[in-house]
């Protein structure tokens, strides 16, 4: 009963502006399977939010809504909710934990405020945690930390923050410590109360006051001597009591000396427990709201005027023009299109309309919904500091500023990696190809790092994305959300031909086929051009051997026929062809005569300038530690990859090199395989670079 008058209030609250500086936008980033949909489900239960705690193992949580992530007990898309705790109102995205979703962490992290990094008390620093550690430092966003799963086999508290400051290079600084460890673990004790407290009942719901062991006050005097060491740096009253002994240092000034340094980046506070078992969650929420920051305590929003590009800022205040950042977009079985947006100054109202300074159009706001998971609360409007989600914004996509026409404003976008890998896609059926054009739009609409295009060469529809399971899941989602069947397989190589030597060659079109006939002769001189150059055509023949009005048709043979080499029927490329000589007939000859002439002549001459084939080279950049320098370098010189440069930084080594396209399928599972997930890379076309004859013929066929 008490929980049902708390949720009444709540909504009262929210009915009313709500206090900014009682707003906390968090995020949940980790490793996958480090517990974060566990952690955020208890911290929605002791908060009243929900009033039974899912398990991800039985695909009954709040925040993993999809079928995929129920089936798969992973994290996929990120989810946002919204609760109280200590009349905060904290919103809160659960972010995935795989490196294939890593743009849902990017998108979710450039609009949040603070994020709590949740660590497997057994697996420690994990190569996901570093990916998102480091994503969090770009946007340089306080952040404090759970370490999770302590009741389990092998789990290690004090393992764990060695390996945050070998590894991260953090500054984790201990708010509490546990009591006993694996299946002995019972409690914890808070380090700034300097108290003592013992979980008592399975939901966690009840914890007792207890004296502080014997065996850890050693531990408990250690830790609490280093948190006034680090508070004196932001509190000087806390510096001279600390060092003259002039005063006892109070709970108050203590916690808000490590909240000022927590805000500024300059230390990590670190808490323990058990998620699954419900322990030490509420020590979290409470840690939430004391050293999280307000949309109040970072710094104003900086973006640019659109006209002048001079930078701007806008403060979180009600009183400021509107400006807001679209985050995500999300297409909703019931509502349709549905836009997450930040609101960073001002108000947005449901009814009036907004304007996009990103691609320069009003659109109107029809519904603000506050989002819970896959559930919605309708409101009437949202104002700075809030997120929410926005129904009616038809041509508004990830990254675009919503503001006031009258002083507009363009927010910094958000930068997404690119893709790495590759698929081509096909209807199964005439039927499906409609459906399949209509999903992949959507698609890529919600998704950044999804990709699609039309091979040139091949025809086929290419998707690409951060790898196997990225595609594997869209693929899945094609399927059930939009009653799509396709087939899948791998991309075809977009080879090229070229030659490499001068040769000389004739070309004659001619037929009599009684009244008119056709006659075209041409003589062509075919040679490599300049890398990089393309094709080329030149005109040296010598006046009136062919009348002028036929060098365009000419040049459309010429053309033509580089449309596909003798080799493989790939595009030739890199060629000059220059028109030496021919002759034409005042009746037969015709624009279609010497086209075909043309045509004829180029692909004798290519046969005769000895063709090649030419495949991709991708440009290739890995970052792996440097444990794993030496497989990884053996890895890319048996793909025939050249390593060009490295540079190490913190024993993070850099390799940069070129490695050709047909080499580098699998290599992302390849990679995480050989550096136990530690390692990443990007790619991007480079050149194009011949191929050796002995690969060529593997290529071609050819025995």
């Amino acid at each position: 009963m008490p929980t049902v008058l708390v949720e009444k209030e709540i909504i009262n609250k929210e009915k009313k502006m709500t206090d900014i500086s009682t707003i906390r936008n968090i995020g949940i980033i980790a490793h996958i399977d480090a517990g974060k949909t566990t952690t955020t489900e208890r911290l929605l239960f002791y908060s009243g939010k929900i009033h039974r705690m899912g398990n991800v193992d039985e695909g009954n949580t709040t925040m993993d809504w999809m079928e995929q992530e129920q089936e798969r007990g992973i994290t996929i898309t990120s989810a946002a909710t919204r609760f109280t705790w200590n009349n905060c109102h904290i919103n809160v995205i659960d972010t995935p934990g795989h490196v294939d979703f890593t743009a849902e962490v990017e998108r979710s992290l450039r609009i949040l405020d603070g994020v709590v990094v949740v660590f497997c008390g057994v697996g420690g620093v994990q190569p996901q945690s570093e990916t998102v550690w480091h994503q969090a430092d770009k946007y340089k966003i306080p952040r404090i930390t759970f370490i999770n799963k302590l009741d389990r086999t092998g789990a290690n508290f004090f393992n764990v923050v060695e390996q945050m400051t070998k590894r991260l290079h953090a500054n984790p600084v201990l708010l509490q410590i546990p009591i006993g460890n694996e299946d002995k673990f019972i409690g914890i004790i808070d380090l700034v109360k300097e108290k003592a407290f013992k979980f008592v009942d399975l939901l966690g719901t009840t914890y007792e006051e207890m004296e502080i062991p014997e065996d850890l006050k050693p531990q408990v005097k250690k830790y609490r001597d280093k948190l006034f060491e680090v508070a004196s740096e932001a509190d000087e009253n806390i510096l001279n009591k600390y060092i003259n002994g002039t005063g006892k240092i109070t709970t108050d000034e203590l916690l808000n000396a490590l909240r000022k340094l927590t805000i500024a980046c300059k230390i990590i506070p670190v808490l323990t427990g058990s998620s699954l078992k419900n322990k030490g969650v509420q020590f979290l929420l409470d840690a939430i709201v004391n050293y999280l920051p307000s949309p109040l305590d970072v710094p104003a929003i900086s973006g640019m005027e659109p006209v002048t590009n001079k930078s701007i800022n806008r403060k979180a205040d009600e009183s400021e023009s509107t400006s807001a950042l679209a985050f995500k977009i999300q297409t909703d079985p019931f509502i349709g299109r549905l836009t997450y947006i930040r609101v960073y100054s001002g108000t947005i109202k449901r009814g009036h309309s907004i304007y996009n300074s990103t691609r320069d159009f009003r659109e109107r706001i029809s519904k603000i919904v506050k989002m819970h998971a896959n559930d919605r609360e309708e409101v009437e409007e949202v104002s700075c500091g809030d997120i929410a989600g926005v129904v009616g914004l038809k041509r508004t996509f990830t990254g675009d500023t919503l503001c006031d026409e009258k002083t507009p404003i363009i927010l910094e976008n958000i930068k997404f990696p690119d893709p790495v890998i590759w698929l081509a896609i096909e209807p199964k059926t005439k039927a499906d190809e409609e459906k399949l054009s209509k999903a992949l739009s959507k698609l890529s609409e919600e998704d950044p790092t999804f990709k699609l295009k039309i091979d040139e060469q091949t025809s086929q529809t290419i998707i690409s994305g951060m790898g196997e399971l990225h595609l594997e899941v869209l693929v899945d989602r094609m399927k059930r959300e939009f009653g799509v069947a396709a087939n899948v397989g791998k991309p075809q190589v977009a080879y090229k031909e070229t030659v490499t030597k001068s040769a000389e060659s004739v070309g004659k079109f001619i037929r009599q086929t009684g009244g008119h006939g056709q006659y075209g002769h041409v003589v062509l001189n075919i040679e490599p051009n300049q890398k990089g150059l393309g094709f080329e055509f030149i005109n040296e023949i010598r006046e009136g051997r062919i009348p002028r009005e036929y060098f365009s048709s000419i040049e459309e043979g010429i053309v033509s026929a580089l449309e596909a080499g003798p080799l493989g029927g790939f595009p030739v490329v890199d060629i000059k062809v220059t028109l030496l000589d021919g002759s034409y007939h005042e009746v037969d000859s015709s624009d279609i005569a010497f086209k075909m002439a043309a045509s004829i002549a180029t692909k004798d001459g290519i046969l005769k300038a000895s063709p090649v084939l030419l495949e991709p080279i991708m440009k290739l950049e890995v970052i792996a530690p440097e444990d794993y320098l030496g497989d990884v370098l053996g890895d890319i010189n048996s793909r025939r990859g050249r390593v060009e440069n490295m540079a190490v930084s913190k024993k993070i080594h850099t390799v940069d090199g070129h490695v050709p396209l047909a080499a580098m399928f699998g290599y992302s599972s390849s990679l995480r395989s050989l550096s136990q997930g530690r390692a990443t890379y990007t790619m991007e076309p480079a050149y194009y670079e011949r191929v050796s004859e002995k690969l060529a013929k593997e290529i071609l066929g050819v025995v």
